[in-house]
């Protein structure tokens, strides 16, 4: 059987993508999860997998070229069994073996075969939304038990931390029951509802009805699946190349994570969030192994009644009946609310905080900032006070190393960064985001300020990739714009340090035998104590300061 691997659907106004590598070739075996293209849009750079395993027949686009979402590919020959020719004539490759009793997977065709009454039933499920996605929200649920639901009609609109996502059936049928309801939070591949589908009828993809069979449970090995994955981006045709638009979101909307699909499955069926996982094989890969580890180092610090993070679940005590004094009104959290509070509660509660406080006289840079303003504004960016502060920052984490760590209780080690990344936190309508600065130390401040502009922009524009969010050593958050004096800003785990920025304001200051002027900026500096002592607190903190009020000590120190 010949299958067209198409440009799936990949969020809402984007209508192509660029092919950016091709790493198979024509008449190579492929097993199922292997990537098969890598693809930029305007909002992310992602790997495309294959859901099934057999040998590339042709591909029919180019590294750099340009393709249009529901275009063809690449076609691929399987057979009805999984297997691919070169698979079923070859003893050396091994096939992946369910060894529980289970239903054997339907055979695939292009249409819903006929079946005895009772076996018409298809159960639709939450497809999956992307690495690490293990859940969404319910925003609004479209049909109701005795609806007739046509192929490609929407049928739920569901939202996570990246996106607001609607969900076409991929089937024609009558709904029979509904089993999820607006504003409920979902676990991806629950089941949303249940539909009769009538002998004969059409499908948009090769789904068969179900039988409510398991097969995640089966007893595979690590990094094996079922030979057969019955879901998009392929279309099914008698290699007639027919068209076909796919709309689900799926597992190609991906950031790439070091872990096989059974491992991550495995951590989600016992609790545990794979993204606090520490991986011991090549490259940080994760295995089943290391999973048990860590949840097995959890359950210990449970039992000895430390603070336990890292599990999908939050230990909270129960809020009051606050009704018993008052009308109250209920909001569900937004993904973004959700992931900031979990991991803000995971870093308080897993780093030993200090903060230490003092001012910066930012008289004279105020005045150079004036002087060449305009010539950063001719670059295309904005000279600030943040934009400086990140090239001193990225000059003192040279001086101090230690800054630029992350602290490994489970191994006793420190790990020590060769890179300086700064974050830079960024209030938006839906949350507190911290792009990413890359390579703080390699840049001038005009690149600096044009790469903060942009940076910022495209956060409050909801085009940031999760990539453009990982990977930094050290956070700078300023509240200057708004107001008020100091604050206690929290470390952003894995990191060790963060400092906070506050209003400046002119005060008096006693210089020779006289009050001056000068305009004073409050500094806020919360450090991890495991790492930082307080003495290497408050120099690093002098050093940013006298650099802030001496630029030529970049030079001769940094």
């Amino acid at each position: 059987m010949i299958v067209d691997f198409r440009l799936p659907h990949l969020g809402d106004g984007i209508v192509s993508a660029d092919i950016i590598k091709i790493p198979i070739k024509e008449g190579e075996q492929i097993k199922a999860d292997q990537v098969l293209v890598e693809i930029e849009t305007d909002k992310a750079t992602v790997e495309v997998p294959s859901d099934v395993s057999g040998v590339v027949k042709k591909i029919f686009v180019k590294e750099g070229s340009k393709a249009a979402v529901g275009e063809a590919l690449i076609s691929i020959e399987v057979l009805e069994n999984g297997e691919s020719g070169a698979e079923k004539n070859s003893s050396s490759v091994e096939t992946s073996k369910i060894e529980t009793p289970a239903p054997a997977p339907i055979p695939v065709s292009a249409s819903i075969p006929s079946s005895k009454p009772g076996d018409n039933e298809y159960e639709f499920r939450i497809p999956a939304l992307g690495e690490n996605i293990s859940s969404a929200q319910i925003t609004k649920v479209l049909v109701k038990p005795g609806d007739t639901v046509s192929v490609d009609q929407i049928v739920l609109e569901i939202e996570t931390d990246k996106a607001t996502v609607e969900i076409p059936s991929e089937v024609a049928g009558k709904i029979k029951k509904v089993f999820v309801k607006d504003g409920e939070k979902v676990g991806v591949g629950s089941a949303a509802f249940t539909m009769e589908i009538a002998a004969g009828a059409e499908s948009k993809s090769a789904i068969a009805p179900s039988k409510k069979a398991e097969p995640e449970k089966a007893n595979l090995s690590i990094d094996e699946e079922p030979a057969v994955k019955q879901k998009e981006p392929f279309q099914k045709v008698e290699h007639s190349h027919a068209p076909s638009v796919v709309n689900l979101p799926k597992d190609f909307v991906r950031t790439v994570v070091p872990a096989a699909p059974s491992v991550r499955r495995f951590a989600r069926e016992i609790g545990i969030n794979i993204q606090n996982v520490r991986g011991t094989g090549p490259n940080g890969r994760i295995s089943n192994e290391d999973v048990k580890a860590f949840a097995k180092s959890l359950n210990e610090k449970l039992q000895t009644g430390a603070s336990v993070s890292g599990a999908t679940g939050a230990f909270a005590e129960p809020l009051p009946d606050f009704s018993k004094w008052g009308d109250v009104e209920r909001r569900a959290m937004t993904n973004i609310r959700r992931k900031t509070a979990e991991h803000l509660s995971f870093a308080w509660s897993s780093v030993p905080h200090v903060t230490q406080f003092d001012k910066a006289d930012i008289t004279e840079l105020e005045k150079l900032r004036k002087q060449f303003g305009k010539k950063v504004e001719d670059a295309g960016g904005k000279l600030t006070v943040t934009a400086v502060l990140v090239k001193v920052l990225a000059s003192a984490l040279k001086v101090f190393p230690q800054f630029n760590s992350s602290v490994d209780m489970e191994r006793s080690e420190i790990v020590y960064k060769k890179f300086v990344n700064i974050g830079i936190a960024v209030d938006t309508d839906r949350g507190l985001l911290v792009p990413v600065i890359r390579d703080a130390d390699k840049k001038n401040i005009i690149q600096l300020s044009v790469e903060l502009q942009e940076i910022s922009k495209r956060a409050r524009d909801k085009k940031l990739s999760p990539d453009e969010m990982q990977g930094g050593c050290f956070t700078v958050s300023n509240l200057g714009g708004i107001g008020g004096t100091y604050f206690t800003p929290i470390v952003n785990s894995p990191e060790v340090a963060i400092i906070g920025v506050s209003k400046s304001s002119y005060e008096p200051v006693f210089i020779d035998n006289k009050f001056e002027p000068r305009l004073m900026m409050p500094l806020s500096l919360s450090y991890d104590h495991r790492i930082i002592d307080g003495a290497d607190g408050i120099r690093f903190l002098r050093w940013v300061i006298n650099a802030l009020e001496n630029p030529f000590l970049l030079s001769l120190e940094g």
